[in-house]
């Protein structure tokens, strides 16, 4: 995981950081296979809620620090919660196969095994961490290979945004900009299939693998995305497509540049 998304979830989790995790109470092993295909499945149907390492993110708790996930055996208890969902809590339902969620389950299970071993010394960000961007090469970036400013401008809607967000806030709204901000609505999606069946409807989850999406009769259904033409409206998509792309030289120069619009 790079750094400035790793103080990020540091930071969101910072209430639970210096306890050390529960002991799982039924230690459990998995293939190294398992763990990095459920990484993969992971990172990219949990990572925005939970944390790319299941160590909290945007909405959701540390799972490396939940006993629910101790007491779990073997996803005997994870599996049915990622199946029906938390309404209450704002988590969806997910329809995930069986292989793909015993992958997520071994991996967050090893995500805890290494947790345990830290004794909860995670630290607090500290602001010269954040201190090493170059404002120029921030700028040449957001205006070129970044693509930042196909959507952004300077003088227009960001504007003042060194002044409203500083250090730590700005480098979490930069990389995640609906944090502290409503939910926004799903994607609209509308997929062809190769046998020229279109079906439209909002978003579940897209990963290199599958897309899936609620259609019309509030059914998810899926496609392999090499099987299908996918055309999405989604302002936000850029910002998340960004996160794969970002060096962590790249996050800080652009942080650095954005802290001089004042």
């Amino acid at each position: 995981m790079r750094i400035a998304i790793w103080i990020i979830s540091v930071v969101m989790s910072a209430g639970q950081a210096s306890q050390r995790p529960p002991q799982t109470v039924t230690p459990q092993s998995y293939t190294p296979e398992q763990i990095q295909a459920g990484q993969t499945r992971f990172s990219s149907q949990c990572g925005f809620c939970h944390g790319r390492d299941a160590a909290g993110g945007e909405t959701g708790p540390d799972l490396t620090r939940s006993v629910l996930v101790a007491e779990d055996v073997r996803g005997d208890k994870i599996s049915p919660i990622v199946k029906m969902g938390r309404q209450e809590k704002g988590m969806p339902a997910f329809d995930v196969s069986d292989a793909d969620l015993s992958a997520m389950v071994a991996y967050i299970h090893d995500q805890k095994s290494k947790a345990e071993t830290h004794n909860g010394n995670r630290r607090n960000v500290d602001s010269s961490d954040l201190e090493t961007g170059n404002a120029e090469a921030g700028q040449q970036y957001f205006n070129g290979a970044g693509g930042c400013a196909k959507c952004h401008s300077a003088t227009g809607d960001l504007a003042g945004i060194g002044t409203r967000f500083q250090g730590l806030a700005l480098l979490q709204r930069m990389l995640y900009p609906t944090a502290g901000r409503p939910a926004p609505s799903p994607a609209k999606v509308t997929v062809k299939s190769k046998s020229d069946e279109t079906v439209s409807g909002t978003l579940v989850s897209r990963d290199e693998f599958t897309i899936t999406l609620k259609d019309a009769a509030g059914a998810n259904r899926s496609w392999p995305v090499n099987d299908v033409m996918i055309t999405m409206n989604d302002p936000l998509a850029a910002h998340f497509e960004q996160l794969e792309k970002y060096t962590d030289t790249d996050m800080h120069n652009v942080r650095a540049y954005l802290q001089t619009l004042r």
